[in-house]
């Protein structure tokens, strides 16, 4: 198999001559990798990465649905869409997009070996896709869907020529990595770096920049550096504990925005021993405290928010009462903000059985989310206060997410990223009911199950009145939020920095990619 992944010795060099051009841009980024394969994981990381070289049916930039392969979009009954696609698009290898890569690209995501976390949720309610003609795509639908353009602004695009003899390796080793999008590849070497450079023969707006170099820097602390010491243009995932450093540096400029994704604590609703929760002995309890609901909304209101915020993260994220942010479609504005009561939570945990608590693990990833390991040692102190004596463990990433996603451990962390600024993403993708012949409850790691729930999403779906679908979403909120089936924390800010002369302008979810900095 041939490889396209540069040696360290090769990489560096290609970066020295990178950084000696005046067009040039490096940016440090903090979300891990798994693949370049832009339809194999639904990972921050790599989707970032994916929008260089792919495109997207539609985009939902700003939390508006804009045209991008297809320039406009029509339902043609409540369960056929119609979509015309643009005819000045080729692959970079030059061949000509056609409907017949769509079709292939929707089949090929419902099902890419070795995922873990899918894009089949998207596509769920899909009942066919064909080619009416090179640029008219017909999608019909098992169920009314009104988003489904709006589904479908989240699933990357690939060639068919390519695709259909390529595998996830091969898109890794950059042999398939032919995109339609406004960079191509030069080199990529994982856990380190992308090369890539500007495609003259992109189809939309030229890019200001020839060369990016786009570095890998999972430490907060690095990527201040390394910016403040001229190594890299752009950072992203700019640590609170920086902030006041990087505002008073004379050569860099902050760029924050209110963000949507949340952090959120998923506690486990398997009914088996877990030997992550114990009696105060160490001994594993016979069945789980956390399918209580009082001890979920005991844990819940042990936790003081506003100390986490204002102290922690220095007023850089917004008190979570809910998955959603205010003013997004599906936030529910009659859910209280969430109380910080410890004597209550101690009389929840007495009434459930526990008046002398009991022993948890709460698992984070060490390489993954902003402040993620010190807001669990916060979580924990909380907690212990509480009478749940609580201790951290710290791993990987890439162990975090595979034990995760089977359920293994008794509380996870996640900070769910709201991609498509509506509550159904979130709906769809963490609190359905697993079913992953169905694309549903990928990032489920506690394994919620909730007939109402599942009801409301059902419902939302098919729901073509606006108005009605919000309600909708809005009251779904209300149920998971009074089953305490998360603990939501914070909002966060996304933020930037860069060095003087750029400018950073944030794309609706906290993607960093080359297409947002421009010269000012």
């Amino acid at each position: 198999m041939k490889k396209f992944v540069a040696s360290s010795v090769a990489a560096l060099m290609t970066s020295v001559a990178l950084a000696a051009s005046a067009q040039t841009l490096t940016i440090g980024f903090a979300d891990p990798l798994s693949s370049l394969d832009p339809q194999l994981n639904n990972h921050a990381g790599d989707r970032s990465a994916s929008l260089h070289f792919w495109n997207l049916l539609t985009e939902n930039l700003h939390n508006e649905l804009q045209p991008s392969l297809a320039t406009s979009w029509k339902a043609i009954d409540d369960h056929t869409w119609e979509f015309t696609l643009r005819d000045d698009v080729k692959w970079q290898d030059g061949e000509p997009f056609t409907a017949e890569d769509l079709v292939f690209s929707y089949e090929r995501a419902k099902n890419v070996p070795g995922s873990v976390a899918t894009f089949a949720g998207y596509l769920r309610t899909i009942e066919s896709v064909s080619a009416a003609d090179a640029h008219t795509l017909v999608v019909k639908t098992n169920v009314p869907n009104p988003d489904l353009p709006l589904d479908l602004a989240s699933v990357h695009v690939v060639s068919k020529h390519i695709g259909e003899k390529s595998t996830t390796e091969d898109y890794n080793s950059g042999v398939a990595v032919v995109g339609t999008g406004a960079y191509k590849l030069v080199s990529y070497t994982p856990g380190d770096r992308i090369l890539m450079e500007r495609s003259d023969t992109y189809w939309g707006e030229p890019e200001p920049w020839e060369k990016v170099n786009y570095r890998y820097i999972n430490n907060a602390a690095a990527r201040t550096a390394a910016l403040l010491a001229g190594d890299v243009d752009v950072i992203d995932k700019v640590s609170v504990s920086d902030l006041d450093r990087l505002k008073k540096a004379p050569n860099v400029n902050v760029f924050p925005y209110d963000g949507l994704r949340v952090m959120l604590l998923q506690p486990s609703f398997n009914p088996a021993p877990n030997p992550f929760i114990t009696d105060n002995n160490g001994k594993v309890l016979e069945e789980n405290p956390l399918l209580d609901q009082r001890v979920r909304k005991a844990l819940s209101i042990a936790i003081n928010r506003e100390a986490i915020v204002s102290r922690m993260l220095q007023g850089a994220a917004t008190v979570a009462n809910q998955w959603m942010p205010k003013d997004t479609f599906g936030f529910n504005e009659k859910i209280e903000d969430i109380p910080y009561d410890v004597n209550e939570a101690k009389a929840l945990l007495a009434e459930a059985g526990f008046p002398e608590g009991f022993k948890l693990t709460l698992h984070v990833p060490n390489d993954r989310y902003p402040q993620g390991p010190e807001v669990a040692q916060a979580v924990a102190q909380f907690w212990t206060r509480a009478g749940v004596q609580t201790n951290i463990e710290v791993v990987p990433w890439a162990v975090y997410s595979s034990q995760a996603r089977k359920n293994e451990y008794a509380v996870t962390m996640l900070a769910w990223g709201n991609g498509t600024g509506e509550a159904r993403y979130a709906l769809v993708n963490v609190f359905a009911t697993t079913n992953p012949s169905e694309g549903l409850g990928s990032s489920n790691w506690g394994r919620y199950s909730n007939a109402q729930v599942d009801a409301a999403l059902e419902q939302a779906t098919t729901e073509f009145d606006s108005e009605k679908r919000r309600q909708i979403l809005s009251d779904s909120a209300t149920v998971v939020m009074d089953d305490a089936a998360v603990f939501p924390l914070f909002h966060y800010q996304n933020i930037w920095a860069a060095k003087k002369g750029l400018k950073v302008g944030p794309w609706t979810s906290d993607r960093t990619i080359a297409q947002m900095v421009k010269p000012e």
